[in-house]
Formats: C-alpha cells, sequence, structure tokens
C-alpha cells in the first residue's frame, strides 16, 4: 500500500526489541500516527516498562493502551475451547493460537475508538502468528489496512534491527544485544520456545528451555490431591474454593508447575506448509484438559460425546488456523455448548511427577448406572438375553455378506 494511505495505526505492542523497532519504522516509514496496544494476558511480565518506552518513542499518553485482559482471555476464550478438548494434532493445546484472536479484537477495538484506518502486529511471514492477526482483523473489520513490517522491510537480521535501534536512540536492554538463544511467547494458559537451539528435532531441550515447570524428576515423591468442580463444562472451583476463570486457571499452573505437568516438545505442521519444532509447557490446561474429559465420561451421552470427539479435531484446525471468528467454528461452538449443559460434578486427581492421574468423579448428572453395570445381581435390571437379537441385527449385512461368498468382511 502506498506509504501516505495510512494515517494512524494500532500497534500490537510489547515494549521488546522488535515491537520498539517497528513503532519507530512506522512513524518514520508511513509518517503516521501511532496508538500502541500492549495486552496483559497473563504472560507474567511487567508491563509497566512498555509504557515508559512508548512515551520515550514519541506517543502520546491517549495513544497508549495497556489492557489487563486476563479474565475475558480464560472466560470467553479458553474455557469455550477447553469444553471442545481441542488438541491440534492430537498433542498441542493451542495455547498461542487462542490468543490471537482477542489481541485482534482488542486492537479493531482501539482502531475503531480513536479513528485509526490501519493495525499491524510483529509476526513474521514465515509462521502462523501472521494469518491469525490478521483473518482476525478483517473479520471484525473488512476494510481496515494491514501492516506487516516483516514482509516489508530490508530489517531481515538481528544485526540489521540492532542497527535501526542505535541509529534511531532505541534503548536496547543488555540481555538485547547478544543473539536470543530461541523465541519465547507466553499467556495464562501456556509458554512457548521455538527456533534457533531447538530446531534441529533430534537434540533434547535443554532445561533452560522450560521456564514454567520444574522437572518431573524433581518433584515431590508424594502426590497432590486436588478436586475440581465443573458447571456446564467450565471449571469453577478447586478444592471446593470457588474461583474467577483467570484466578482458576493460575491456580492450576502453580499446582502443575510444582508437579512437573505439562511438558510438550512437538513437531507440527504450520498453516503455511512448513514443519517447525516447539516446546510448550500447558501446566494448568493440562489439568482442566484430563478432569473436563473425566467430568464428561459419566455426563455425556454416548453419541453427543462421540459426535463431540468427531468434530475436535476440524475445531482445533480452525483456532491453529486462525479462523475463530469463522461461522463454521462458531457453528460447531454452539453445538458444543449445548452438549456441556449437563457437565456438571466433581473431578477428583492426583498430581504426581509429570502425571494427571483421575481417581474420581461424580455429578447429579451422571449417566453411569451401578445398577445396570454391576457383576453382582442386577435384581432384573438388565436381561442379559437382549443381547442376543441385538447382536443377530448387527450382523444381519455381515451374515448375508457371507451368505453371498464375501466372507471376513471382503467387498
Amino acid at each position: 500500500m502506498a506509504v501516505k494511505d495510512v494515517k494512524k495505526v494500532v500497534l500490537a505492542y510489547s515494549g521488546g526489541l522488535d515491537t520498539s523497532v517497528i513503532l519507530k519504522w512506522l512513524q518514520t516509514t508511513y509518517g503516521c500516527e501511532v496508538v500502541t496496544f500492549t495486552a496483559d494476558l497473563g504472560q507474567g511480565e511487567e508491563l509497566g516498562p512498555a509504557r515508559d518506552k512508548a512515551r520515550l518513542l514519541g506517543i502520546k499518553e491517549e495513544n497508549i493502551f495497556i489492557d489487563d485482559l486476563r479474565e475475558e482471555f480464560t472466560r470467553d476464550f479458553v474455557f469455550p475451547m477447553f469444553r471442545a478438548n481441542a488438541l491440534y494434532e492430537g498433542q498441542y493445546l493451542l495455547g498461542t493460537s487462542i490468543a490471537r484472536p482477542l489481541i485482534a479484537k482488542r486492537q479493531i477495538e482501539i482502531a475503531e475508538q480513536v479513528g485509526a484506518d490501519a493495525v499491524s502486529h510483529g509476526a513474521t511471514g514465515k509462521g502462523n502468528d501472521q494469518v491469525r492477526f490478521e483473518i482476525g482483523y478483517y473479520s471484525l473489520k473488512s476494510d481496515v489496512k494491514v501492516i506487516a513490517p516483516w514482509r516489508e522491510w530490508d530489517l531481515t537480521s538481528r544485526t540489521r534491527l540492532l542497527e535501526f535501534a542505535e541509529a534511531n536512540q532505541i534503548p536496547i536492554a543488555k540481555d538485547k544485544r547478544g543473539e536470543a538463544p530461541f523465541s519465547v511467547d507466553a499467556n495464562l494458559l501456556h509458554s512457548s520456545s521455538e527456533g534457533k537451539i531447538l530446531e534441529e528435532p533430534w537434540d533434547e531441550p535443554p532445561e533452560i528451555v522450560w521456564q514454567r515447570t520444574i522437572r518431573p524428576e524433581d518433584a515431590p515423591d508424594v502426590a497432590t490431591e486436588i478436586t475440581i468442580e465443573f458447571e456446564r463444562g467450565d471449571a469453577v472451583a478447586i478444592n471446593g474454593e470457588r474461583l474467577s476463570p483467570a484466578t482458576l486457571l493460575t491456580r492450576l499452573n502453580e499446582l502443575g508447575r510444582a508437579n512437573g505437568i505439562g511438558r510438550l516438545d512437538l513437531v507440527e505442521n504450520r498453516f503455511v506448509g512448513m514443519k517447525s519444532r516447539g516446546c510448550y509447557e500447558t501446566p494448568g490446561g493440562t489439568i482442566l484438559y484430563v478432569a473436563h474429559r473425566a467430568i464428561e465420561s459419566i455426563t455425556l451421552d454416548r453419541e453427543v460425546a462421540h459426535l463431540k470427539d468427531s468434530l475436535m479435531p476440524k475445531y482445533a484446525e480452525l483456532i491453529y488456523n486462525g479462523f475463530w471468528f469463522a461461522p463454521e467454528r462458531r457453528m460447531i461452538q454452539a453445538m458444543v455448548d449445548e452438549s456441556q449443559r449437563s457437565v456438571s460434578g466433581t473431578v477428583r486427581l492426583k498430581l504426581y511427577k509429570g502425571n494427571t492421574i483421575v481417581t474420581g468423579r461424580q455429578s447429579p448428572n451422571s449417566l453411569y448406572s451401578m445398577k445396570h453395570v454391576t457383576f453382582e445381581d442386577d435384581q432384573g435390571a438388565y436381561d442379559q438375553f437382549d443381547a442376543q437379537g441385538f447382536i443377530k441385527l448387527n450382523a444381519l449385512r455381515l451374515r448375508l455378506g457371507a451368505m453371498a461368498g464375501r466372507k471376513g468382511g471382503a467387498v
């Protein structure tokens, strides 16, 4: 786009080296007014310096937005996703993916509030985040202009970024002058580490990669026993104490960290086409996932549970690829939420050296009938003779096939 076309841009701003360079680059390249937006998603970093650095780079006070989104993030994004038991490629709990639509949503809200005609992000042209941010932007404001500096500028190396920062008097932290050993992204749900020393998939990640969990080998030799209460598919209490969504997830993170729970070393398929290796830590989310499946096991009808599970890979893929606001994701979400009407009760777990072990589950809506399943005398609750007709009817098409010479399932 022509630089003259942009008058005011809302930048997703962390206050780090990359986005500080982007801020100045936007000012010098586009000659536009810059509004900074910093989201507190529970990444565990002090956000005050982001405000200070934005001021230092000439951003007006009224154009600096730092928003605490932890409760909204957990309540409206993380919890709905966990109702679906979403796992990308069977393993990844989507910690980075689920944060992007909220950031995009808030950027668009700020853009409309301040009259900005453009938004900008710091995602590179190789990764998934550029797709997630921009599909989110366009879903919410179809005519918004998007500036993706990593696809436009010539600052293609760490050296050039540092040179640009020094030439434009952008403060550089001492730890940023050396080459970072890997890239980190974090929020209340997880921490992800990628790149550089992690790019060789055969090499074991060094212990410095794991920042949110202790080594399972170093975890206590005695299990930690907890209970989690659910209402309509959402966790609402730990050990009988009711907590807000973000507070509850924070508490589960603490429990997971202390017991070495939630580490994942994964080679995944990016939406843009390449494979990448990521090291993820989702301590609280891992506990929540196991507990939610446990309460579903006694409250969901069999066919509802199986249908829900059959749609989960598609649902997870939609989130991973950036289609949170797409109608098909919302359609699946409506079905998932309907399935959770009776998913209430309590799950008891033991946390032990990297493991989350279910030891009990109970619900006022339980479909588990001891009268029917008992190995003892069921006093007529279940007539075993009924199984004979059930088996014959289910085998009828196979028997007909065998009669026609198609034995053993031959087509």
